[in-house]
């Protein structure tokens, strides 16, 4: 994979990482509601995890090498089980996921 390549996935990555922000900005409780809104929030943090975890698998090996300290393969799993199991999907892990997962990657990542 050329850097080219690389760096756009990171944009990608970054970009991503500032919707799970705005999300959680709109809080723990509107996320959590028993409303429409509430469901469409954790759609959109369902959606968001999807995407981010599709971008850091595409990212070559070598690359994932120089950030041990990610944890790639939980990333995958999240993914795995939102995108397969939605009847499964915990809404309090799919929120500690989008609070500190996803901040933690950005921050690794310097994003």
């Amino acid at each position: 994979m050329t850097q080219d390549r690389v760096e756009r996935r990171l944009g990608d990555l970054a970009r991503f990482g500032a919707e799970a922000a705005y999300l959680v900005d709109k809080g723990r409780p509107a996320y959590l509601a028993d409303t429409m809104e509430g469901a469409l929030l954790r759609d959109a943090g369902e959606r968001i995890l999807i995407k981010v975890a599709t971008v850091a698998e595409k990212l070559p090996d070598d690359f994932k090498a120089q950030y041990a300290a990610v944890d790639w393969g939980g990333i995958a799993r999240m993914r795995n089980l939102a995108a397969h199991h939605y009847d499964k999907v915990n809404d309090d892990l799919l929120w500690v996921a989008l609070t500190v997962r996803i901040p933690h990657l950005m921050r690794e990542l310097g994003l």
